[in-house]
């Protein structure tokens, strides 16, 4: 594992993100809900770097975790204020390829950010969820909780994510 230089973000999209999910949380008054919702993620939707550049440029972390030459995770920590008394700091994205999962590197890789993060002085670190039900349950087993209120900001841009918080 290492930070990624601005010269190799494109390998971002070199991760094998496909996944078939079966439940997604919802909020409902107040409380995560799982709720059957069958979809296919084929791959990247969208190969947009400006949001990778973006965090690297403001002086975010991006970590890489490689075997070999061959990127099979990462994830970033972005130096955008959260939170109600805006002293969190993102947990911008965690990938893993698909053949990846479930080899420790996900939690390696976010054990990491929670070090950046720790290292920055925030007391906590916050993560916008994909609503899916391993992607949540990741986060759940490794001592998030949902944050109360969600960072305004945050819930703008990705309404139907779980808002999750975690100390670092």
């Amino acid at each position: 594992m290492r930070e990624l230089k601005r010269d190799e973000l494109e390998l971002f999209w070199t991760i094998d993100r496909r996944e078939v999910h079966h439940n997604i949380y919802v909020m409902r008054d107040g409380e995560m809900v799982l709720t059957p919702y069958y979809f296919d993620v084929p791959g990247w939707e969208n190969t947009n770097s400006e949001k990778l550049y973006a965090c690297f440029d403001r002086g975010g972390t991006i970590l890489g975790m490689f075997d070999g030459d061959q990127l099979v995770g990462s994830s970033a920590v972005d130096t955008v204020p959260r939170g109600a008394n805006g002293d969190l700091l993102e947990l911008r994205h965690l990938h893993v390829s698909r053949d990846y999962r479930g080899t420790g590197v996900g939690t390696r890789l976010f054990d990491a950010a929670k070090d950046i993060v720790r290292e920055r002085g925030a007391p906590a670190m916050y993560v916008s969820a994909t609503p899916t039900e391993n992607t949540v349950n990741f986060y759940l087993h490794r001592g998030c909780r949902p944050a109360v209120p969600p960072d305004p900001e945050a819930l703008d841009l990705e309404p139907d994510d779980i808002h999750l918080v975690c100390d670092v």
